[in-house]
């Protein structure tokens, strides 16, 4: 067991650029050790982070706040946060391991919303968790709560509504990143009695909140995207876009998860 200070001292070397290799040449501790320092910083006691914009006196927007949209996407489709000791918080976003870039992308969100903070990743059967501790999380996401989100009220504080007004499409390719996906649906028609094979793209969102899918619903509205809502059974989780001007709005600005 390491005591505060060594590990303090670890975390220091690699902010300074220094590899894990290295580090651990210098300390002669095992980079298992500080891999595993690097994906749970709370055992430290201490938040790395700069000060919150949210929680201070003159509460302020987070910086960069078209990234913010990004991420309060991702974290309303696929994202939780987690109390762990000393009053310290674990953000977990789960990102698929088919999309490598959606992965990078995700890094990079989290990273520009706390930067002083080390982002980590944590394999799991098919996926990759990006972690990262702070004592602020619940600040930048007041939407945290007990339980699923499903299972309790999801709305947006107005300063997140104020971000999302101004930057939508960020919002939007956040939800689709995380609980949306871009398919190639077909259909076959008779043409001059012989029947062909037509193929076109569409989106779909799916996520079992009422709440949140009224936010994706509501901000497409305001980009003057078409959608609709399809049921499977008696549950009407599934938000399609797939008329053909609606469809090139969202290549334009969402695209693929790549």
């Amino acid at each position: 067991m390491y005591d505060l200070e060594t590990r303090k001292h670890v975390l220091a070397l690699l902010d300074q650029g220094f590899s894990q290799n290295s580090v651990s040449k210098q300390t002669g501790i095992s980079r298992a050790a500080i891999r595993s320092w690097l994906a749970r910083i709370e055992p430290l006691g201490y938040d790395r982070g700069r000060e919150c914009p949210r929680c201070g006196d003159t509460p302020r927007l987070p910086d960069a706040p078209a990234a913010y949209s990004y991420l309060l996407g991702l974290y309303l489709g696929d994202g939780c946060i987690s109390a762990s000791k000393r009053g310290v918080y674990s953000l977990r976003i789960a990102c698929a391991d088919a999309w490598p870039g959606l992965i990078q992308a995700c890094v990079e969100a989290v990273q520009i919303a706390r930067p002083a903070n080390k982002v980590g990743l944590v394999s799991s059967p098919g996926c990759q968790y990006v972690t990262c501790f702070s004592k602020h999380w619940p600040c930048l996401f007041p939407q945290h709560g007990p339980g699923k989100k499903h299972d309790r009220r999801i709305t947006l504080a107005a300063w997140q509504q104020d971000i999302v007004d101004e930057y939508p499409w960020e919002f939007v390719r956040g939800l689709i990143h995380s609980d949306g996906c871009r398919i190639i649906n077909w259909t076959s028609r008779l043409v001059g009695g012989v029947r062909k094979r037509y193929e076109y793209p569409r989106y779909f969102f799916t996520n079992k909140s009422d709440d949140i899918r009224k936010l994706f619903g509501d901000t497409l509205t305001t980009l003057g995207v078409q959608w609709t809502t399809l049921a499977r059974g008696s549950d009407p989780f599934n938000i399609s876009v797939a008329r053909r001007a609606s469809v090139a709005l969202m290549d334009a600005h969402v695209g693929p998860k790549y």
